[in-house]
């Protein structure tokens, strides 16, 4: 009962989230509604079993790139005029109806082929018993301590190289 409450609660946080992102004209709100649709990932991992996953989606995704595209759009500000320096108006480059249309077919073709994947699947499906639950986050740390510690530290160094890169970016300049 619990697990379908919260697949659906966490699949509608998620849709709405990103219909949100999608359909919202104000940057800072495509901010705080990609977080939620963040949220509601973490949640569908957690359905799965996926418990390692789902608290690093939480961590790093909702914890760590939130909050510096937060941080980036509010240091970069943004002028309220629509005009560049040439004096033309500046319009989003969303595409054309051209582009829609492929779009359109694309999305098309693709939900056909899923569905007929799906449907020889579900053909020959027969439901069995799922194995228990096993948490995976003690397994999965202690590879990343021993076996795997030289990747762990080479991608704190990047992520490290990211931040100080950002902060110059970032910083104003003088004269």
């Amino acid at each position: 009962m619990f697990e379908n409450f919260l697949f659906l609660s966490s699949a509608l946080l998620t849709l709405a989230g990103a219909l949100g992102v999608v359909f919202t004209k104000n940057l800072m709100h495509a901010c705080v509604l990609l977080l939620a649709t963040l949220f509601g990932v973490s949640g569908l991992y957690a359905v799965i079993g996926a418990d390692f996953l789902a608290a690093s989606q939480l961590v790093v995704y909702a914890g760590g790139v939130i909050i510096l595209m937060l941080f980036a759009v509010m240091l970069t500000g943004g002028t309220a005029d629509n005009d560049n320096k040439f004096g033309i108006e500046k319009v989003a480059a969303m595409g054309s109806v051209k582009t829609y249309i492929y779009a359109g077919l694309t999305v098309l073709v693709m939900s056909f082929t899923i569905l007929k994947i799906l449907a020889n699947y579900m053909r020959t499906f027969e439901p069995g018993k799922l194995a228990p639950f096993e948490s995976t986050v003690e397994e999965i740390g202690t590879l990343l301590v021993t076996d795997h510690v030289l990747a762990f530290e080479i991608s704190s160094i990047l992520l490290l190289g990211a931040l100080v890169g950002a902060a110059a970016i970032a910083r104003p300049r003088k004269g």
